[in-house]
């Protein structure tokens, strides 16, 4: 690293700020113990002050007429949540009116940094040295598109598997010595926690790109549909990021039932060995992955519905933009009316046009019309059918692709703001598609209260539809 590069981590970073305060001792021990270590996510105010005033008693204690932290709990807590500090989120969530607290990443950095100064009476080597080897072996094998050169590596580790088989068979069982066990064990713990630590920072970059939507939602001055396409265009992005991708795959690997019965057996497997020294927080960090993981969906979420109360906000303005319209017209019109303005009227005519009752004709009834639906034999060749067989194909999984490009989950948007993103193409036809779509993440619902106007274009020129308003959401 640069010289001035460091500076600047010096003067801003939060967790370097915490290192260098004068209390760092309470702000990690606390403050660690109960967010990284506990695995909390946010916490009432109530909650985390009275947790941090029993602390607060327990080291004052010894000598109370002289307190080594005199403040209140309370104090305390705003001061580590203020922006100078930045070592924990204040915040109030939705549908309560109290404040509540959330551990950032800054903190969890120089928590770990903090726990990795201690002296380690046992230093892993030669699992890391197997991990290096192993991983380095997936990346080789799994770029190489030879089919022969996989071929021959799986046939490789068919070999190996059925020499290990046949010394099981013959009763040579090779087993891990005590030292590999705790080996073994130590780098499992250390990359559970990590684990951890990487959830809060992956739900910190979340929550940054949900605040820049929210400062580009409130300083945007043009169309409704630039913005949506902006904002759409970051969740993909971040989506498609290979940090998304990387978590996403975590998240649906670890929700596989069977995965999670193959954690909770391996753990308890591992917790009973004699030659382990089991940390309890481990027998469940599964759970603790599980609970982070769905913090930062939360924090997905949060964009998405941010997105959906943009666009309520946007038709609300509309309807009392035509409302002010109605209503400037009707002053207008209470103001002229006693004395309204002198109106020229120029007539073509000299006299108005008279017409008498019994000008009009009487009722004539036409002769029924004769249809003669057989084709002269002779023209047959010169009639053009093939307009009968054409027929219009909507693609339903194209439109499906296209609600889900738009629609994250558990998200709701309307159905004119989909044809603004993604114009009509096929005529009416294409809007009954989207009526008619059958997925089951998607679900497709009328209001007949309200109604809707779609407007596109045909090969006989623009049209408008009126139907009643459709929402789709995606499960």
């Amino acid at each position: 690293m640069e010289h001035d590069e460091i500076e600047v981590l010096r003067e801003g970073s939060p967790a370097w700020r915490l290192l260098r305060a004068g209390n760092a001792a309470l702000v990690l021990s606390f403050l660690g113990r109960f967010f990284v270590e506990d695995n909390h996510g946010a916490v009432s105010s109530t909650e985390l002050a009275a947790a941090l005033d029993d602390e607060l008693h327990a080291l004052n204690l010894p000598d109370p007429d002289n307190p080594r932290y005199p403040r209140s709990a309370a104090d305390y807590l705003q001061d580590w949540a203020a922006t100078e500090s930045g070592w924990l989120r204040r915040f109030y969530p939705s549908g309560s009116d109290e404040v509540h607290y959330e551990a950032t990443s800054d903190l969890e950095k120089a928590n770990a940094w903090v726990v990795g100064l201690r002296a380690r009476s046992f230093v892993g080597t030669a699992s890391r040295l197997e991990t290096v080897f192993h991983l380095l072996r997936q990346i080789v094998h799994g770029a190489e598109d030879d089919p022969e050169a996989r071929l021959a590596e799986l046939r490789r580790r068919r070999d190996e598997l059925d020499q290990e088989i046949a010394r099981a068979e013959a009763g040579e069982v090779a087993v891990l010595d005590p030292t590999a066990l705790r080996e073994r064990y130590q780098q499992f713990s250390g990359t559970a926690r990590e684990l951890l630590s990487d959830f809060r920072e992956v739900e910190e970059n979340f929550r940054s790109l949900d605040r820049a939507a929210r400062e580009q939602i409130a300083s945007w001055a043009g169309g409704k549909g630039e913005l949506l396409a902006e904002l759409v265009g970051n969740r993909a992005d971040i989506t498609a990021s290979d940090q998304g991708r990387s978590f996403q795959a975590f998240y649906d690997l670890l929700l596989s039932e069977a995965r999670q019965d193959e954690l909770s057996e391996l753990l308890t497997r591992v917790q009973s060995l004699p030659d382990v020294d089991p940390d309890r927080r481990l027998r469940t960090i599964h759970h603790d992955w599980s609970d982070a993981a769905e913090r930062t969906q939360r924090t997905v979420r949060q964009i998405s519905e941010q997105l959906r109360r943009f666009l309520d906000d946007q038709l609300w303005l509309e309807n009392r933009r035509v409302l002010e319209l109605v209503r400037s017209v009707e002053a207008a019109a209470l103001a002229c009316r006693e004395s309204p303005p002198p109106i020229g009227l120029d007539v073509d005519v000299p006299g108005i046009e008279i017409a008498l009752p019994l000008e009009r004709p009487l009722y004539d009834a036409r002769p029924a019309a004769e249809v003669d639906s057989l084709l002269d034999p002779e023209a047959e060749a010169d009639v053009d059918i093939s307009v009968l067989f054409g027929q219009t194909f909507v693609d339903q999984a194209r439109l499906a692709d296209h609600i889900r490009t738009i629609v994250p989950p558990s998200g709701t948007v309307l159905l004119e703001d989909i044809v603004s993103f993604y114009p009509v193409e096929q005529g009416a036809a294409e809007i009954v598609g989207y009526l008619a779509l059958t997925d089951d993440d998607l679900e497709v619902t009328m209001d007949e209260g309200q109604q809707s106007i779609i407007e596109y274009a045909d090969s006989t020129g623009p049209r408008r539809a009126r139907l009643p308003r459709v929402t789709v959401r995606r499960r």
